[in-house]
């Protein structure tokens, strides 16, 4: 009979409550870990930033995965960066210190695409390639603090073969995300909130952020559904102990203009649709090679960008007739 990997870990989880944690934690249980044995530390009563919080939620902990973050789309990265450097980086330093001194035995640490250079040397980003640029400016503090934390787990396992693992998860979408905070909210949440809104309020036009476009080529996005993520990072907790980053993705991209019509369709909107081009597009493409992910652990995405979608518009539309906010 074969014992699950996780049965017996007491395992801590930052970040637990929200939009990546919720299905992460659920995926966790259904692969054998004892909810009794799982710690979600409350954002109210534990402030990550500070060292002696994070020694305390760490302790008697043998697995801790790092998913708080300061995080949100180009709107935030804009009118934040210092916030999102210092919080970002600040959390990822004490959690992992905290627990190398707690004796903890698997970190998992995530990282963000937005650490790739702003146009890597090839398409899709290989993880050798992180190295080869500057991030996309309205993303670089918190791409920036999130990459150092790939070098301080490589640094640790080196020092005090402390095992720390880190992955590259790509533009996630799915029930739970920020619609009812339009500051934090990416790409899909906001284009899904706006169509709604404006089929329900009736209005003739939508304006979406960007050109579209960046020196003539369509600006495109790779995007991964939400439940996917949370397995791979499962995985990866029970299977890989590598140094080596891993990219956590779909491995299909779509161009932006095309996300655009199609999540007009599938919400119903029939008005016209005009892009403010004083607003910036980001990163001209994302797409992720993910073969080491499926090498080292097993992980292939498996909803496709309309089921998923189709999932999401639905949360929102019910969240929205709850009235919730």
């Amino acid at each position: 009979m074969n014992v699950p990997v996780l049965r017996d870990k007491k395992i801590l989880v930052t970040g637990g409550s929200g939009f990546l944690g919720g299905p992460l934690v659920r995926i966790l249980v259904e692969r054998g870990a004892r909810p009794e044995n799982i710690m979600i530390p409350e954002h109210s009563r534990y402030d990550l930033r500070r060292a002696d919080a994070c020694a305390e939620v760490v302790s008697g902990r043998d697995t801790v995965i790092h998913l708080a973050a300061n995080a949100g789309g180009i709107g935030w990265n804009r009118k934040h960066p210092g916030a999102l450097f210092y919080d970002n980086i600040a959390m990822g330093i004490h959690m992992m210190e905290e627990s190398r001194k707690a004796g903890v035995k698997k970190f998992v640490q995530m990282g963000t695409v937005c650490a790739y250079p702003f146009q890597p040397p090839r398409i899709p980003f290989r993880e050798d390639d992180l190295w080869e640029g500057y991030p996309e400016p309205t993303n670089a503090s918190y791409g920036i603090a999130k990459k150092a934390m790939l070098v301080m787990g490589q640094a640790y396992r080196e020092e005090f073969g402390f095992n720390a693992i880190y992955l590259l998860p790509v533009n996630l979408y799915g029930p739970n995300d920020h619609f009812f905070d339009p500051e934090k909210s990416h790409v899909i949440p906001a284009l899904i909130r706006r169509f709604v809104d404006a089929r329900e309020a009736g209005e003739a036009e939508v304006i979406v952020w960007g050109s579209g476009s960046f020196q003539g080529v369509p600006v495109s996005r790779e995007f991964l559904y939400v439940d996917d993520a949370a397995e791979a990072i499962v995985l990866a907790a029970e299977r890989y102990d590598g140094p080596d980053p891993v990219n956590i993705g779909a491995g299909r991209e779509i161009p932006i203009d095309d996300l655009v019509n199609l999540i007009r369709e599938m919400t119903g909107y029939r008005g016209k649709v005009a892009h403010d081009a004083s607003r910036p597009d980001g990163q001209p493409r994302r797409l992720l090679d993910t073969s080491r992910a499926r090498e080292r652990f097993g992980f292939v995405a498996r909803t496709p960008l309309e089921e998923g979608l189709r999932k999401t518009i639905d949360w929102y539309e019910q969240a929205r007739r709850a009235g919730k906010r």
